[in-house]
């Protein structure tokens, strides 16, 4: 068994990874994991997991150590990980939160385009022979147009950048940030239920957590304009899908996109899917070849990093032995 173990990854090649832990002398195992019993039964002994979707819950965790010292995730969030065990065990965790931030930020700019252009529901319009503007109305100016922002961290930041050049009138909501202050990009920030109630369109930027699971529910819909627009290119369980059908279908909200959804790949019968007013795909918002290629050169650095004893870019925890190392 290598110190390195890739637990599962469906991309189409591991070339960068494997020349980077080359370079290092470093060998790996590449594996296919996808349920606890998987990764307890098949990665014993390995000292660094470079992980996509396999679950690192308290007892896989647990069945791993103590051998178990570091796991690196493919991506930003690291909600298939209980980072809370993995500190009780002494398992660091880093992710990787800069390699697609231009990507998502230009995803959930096309997709406040196409919905404030109303192109999603223009271009099958045209194709099926209706030549008439009509069928569009109403649009309203995008420079007159309210953008409220959840999260104001890279994303959420580059996201405004992008708006900014518009000329909308910019607001954001992030816990970090007191109401009142001027962010970047002319961004004020405002408490959340101004956010709410003024927002022309919102976009999600922040993490999946235990209070901003379900935070877009049937008593935020209600609160919005009739008019305003929802976008989410962070994390599905963000949003009740529930919630939004009726909200949709309703005309609470005059519509929404997602990159993202609670269950993935998407179920194609899901209701949301034949709404005219709903725009998904395929949790692309992350991918360019470029932030492909850093994704993996990231994550195969940070093994080697742990591995020859220098410091983590990414760590996000602090295990045990580090905090009385620090505090002490």
């Amino acid at each position: 068994m290598n110190k390195v173990i890739i637990t599962d990854c469906d991309h189409s090649s591991i070339n960068i990874e494997r020349a980077v832990l080359r370079e290092a002398g470093i060998g790996f195992d590449y594996l296919c994991c996808r349920s606890e019993e998987d990764l307890i039964r098949e990665c014993r002994g390995g000292e660094v997991m470079l992980n996509q979707y396999a679950p690192f819950t308290e007892r896989v965790i647990a069945a791993l150590s103590p051998e178990l010292k570091l796991i690196v995730r493919y991506g930003v969030g690291v909600d298939n990980i209980d980072v809370a065990a993995a500190t009780k065990y002494g398992v660091a965790v880093c992710n990787v939160p800069d390699y697609g931030m231009n990507e998502v930020a230009d995803h959930a700019a096309a997709m406040a385009l196409s919905l404030e252009r109303r192109l999603n529901q223009m271009v099958p319009h045209t194709r099926s022979g209706q030549w008439d503007y009509a069928a569009s109305v109403p649009i309203h100016r995008l420079s007159e147009q309210t953008i409220g922002i959840v999260g104001l961290g890279r994303i959420g930041r580059m996201f405004a950048r992008r708006m900014s050049g518009f000329g909308c009138r910019l607001i954001g909501f992030d816990e970090f940030y007191p109401a009142g202050i001027i962010a970047e990009h002319s961004v004020v920030t405002v408490t959340w239920e101004q956010l709410i109630a003024e927002s022309d369109l919102i976009s999600i930027h922040c993490p999946l957590t235990e209070s901003t699971r379900g935070l877009f529910n049937a008593d935020v819909f209600s609160a919005m304009k009739p008019g305003a627009y929802l976008i989410n290119t962070s994390r599905g369980h963000i949003v009740d899908e529930q919630d939004l059908l009726k909200a949709l279908q309703d005309g609470e909200i005059a519509g929404a996109a997602m990159d993202v959804m609670a269950k993935e790949p998407a179920d194609p019968e899901d209701p949301l899917l034949q709404l005219p007013n709903f725009i998904a795909t395929p949790h692309m918002g992350w991918y360019s070849e470029e932030a492909a290629e850093e994704l993996k050169r990231k994550v195969a650095e940070e093994a080697v990093l742990f591995l020859t004893g220098r410091p983590l870019r990414y760590q996000l925890n602090k295990t045990k032995k580090e905090k009385e190392r620090t505090e002490g």
